[in-house]
């Protein structure tokens, strides 16, 4: 081994420094020395690394090499060459102070457990990842078993630094710990709960700072400011502060719009209810009159074509309306909304738009909007929305039709 550790203290010693002075002269320098050369060897090392794995990804069909790369695993793997050096050299640089050597083996020691842990974690996040992709696991809960894996995994690297830090064997460590874990249950059971809460709400991603996310149970309606081990904070749209308990986030159900927001899409999902009386048959002098209407024009001349052939060829009396088919005042209408919708230039095409007829209520039949706008942001979308009602509302009478509207004295549609 290469024996580094008396470098600059011969040279200081010549130089006039005292005995105590060049020792630590010495080791600052040392170790100065030493932190510059494991950063330069952890940035090539993972340089070579990267460049490496992608190589060999490109020329592979499989995607668990892409999966393995995404998760950071040649990463994390490129920290144990700098980890390797620091072990070696650190014995050297602190030979002259033993209990700085410990301390700093000790710390070595714990650096290399939570990066073991970590590339358990990239590779055991790589497996699970690569897993789902094929059809046979889709409906498998590979996360709960990777989870499950990694509580045992973290336990056991918590209690093997713990028995670093204080000195005593792991073994015994662990059975001290085990007949003692009854009492620290009880005192530390809200600790516990939140560790394990965020440990879960970490691993499976189910909030993240900036989410906005509804909590009705806590009263809770906006941006997550703050994750920690015991509370959640969320800034209201009215900017109150809400705090609500970390394990809370998995022993009950909240709503986190991240999908919403990660879907280039805010859903519109708003109804008009239409009185029943005013929904009719439409005679020509009706589908001429609404053929004005540059939106259903070219539908309505279609329509009117097949609808004609068809009652013509099957020698239907249209002295009366009702029979054959017909067009009704409430299906152009919809046709028109439709239409409107898919126009609309605030409206994302790429996502599901409709505009559809539910069940009728007592007080009439209720003609839904179901889309998505382009825009998520709140003010924006409550614009797109108004917007687009305002028009539907002005519409409806040049189908006449009308909206339904509760006015006392008047049970009627």
């Amino acid at each position: 081994m290469l024996n580094i550790k008396h470098i600059l203290y011969h040279f200081l010693i010549e130089k006039g420094f005292s005995e105590d002075t060049a020792k630590y002269l010495n080791m600052l320098g040392l170790l100065l020395a030493l932190i510059l050369i494991a950063f330069i060897v952890d940035y090539i090392t993972k340089r070579f690394l990267w460049r490496f794995s992608a190589s060999i990804a490109k020329r592979t069909k499989t995607d668990f090499d892409n999966i393995l790369i995404t998760n950071k695993l040649p990463r994390n793997i490129a920290h144990i060459i700098p980890l390797l050096l620091l072990i070696e050299f650190v014995p050297q640089v602190f030979s002259d102070f033993d209990t700085a050597n410990i301390i700093i083996e000790k710390t070595i020691v714990i650096i290399t457990i939570v990066l073991t842990l970590q590339i358990i974690r990239s590779f055991l996040s790589s497996i699970k990842d690569y897993l789902k992709t094929l059809p046979n696991y889709k409906d498998k809960p590979i996360d709960s078993y990777v989870q499950v894996f990694m509580i045992f995994a973290w336990l056991l690297g918590i209690f093997s630094i713990l028995a670093i830090i204080t000195g005593v064997s792991f073994l015994k460590f662990a059975t001290t710990l085990g007949a003692a874990s009854a009492v620290i249950l009880l005192i530390f059971k809200d600790t516990i709960l939140g560790f394990v809460a965020s440990l879960q709400v970490s691993i499976n991603d189910m909030v993240r700072i900036g989410d906005w996310i509804t909590f009705e149970k806590y009263g809770a309606d906006g941006d997550v400011i703050e994750i920690n081990l015991a509370t959640v904070k969320v800034q209201n749209w009215d900017k109150t502060i809400t705090t609500i308990p970390t394990y809370a986030l998995i022993s009950d159900s909240f709503k986190n719009w991240r999908g919403m927001m990660d879907s280039g899409g805010r859903r519109i999902k708003r109804s008009v209810i239409v009185k029943t009386s005013t929904i009719n048959f439409l005679t020509p002098e009706d589908i001429e009159r609404l053929s004005k209407i540059q939106l259903v024009s070219d539908y309505l001349k279609t329509r009117s074509t097949e609808i004609e052939t068809f009652n013509n060829q099957h020698d239907i009396d249209k002295s009366v309306l009702i029979n054959g088919r017909n067009l009704t005042n409430f299906g152009v209408f919809r046709k028109y909304l439709q239409t409107y919708i898919e126009n609309h230039s605030a409206i994302n095409k790429n996502m599901t738009l409709m505009v559809r007829q539910l069940e009728p209520t007592p007080q009439g039949i209720p003609m839904e909007i179901y889309a998505f706008s382009s825009d998520q942001r709140w003010k924006n979308y409550e614009y797109i929305l108004g917007d687009i009602f305002d028009h539907i509302l002005a519409s409806v009478k040049y189908f006449d039709l009308e909206i339904y509207e509760l006015s006392l004295g008047n049970n009627t549609n």
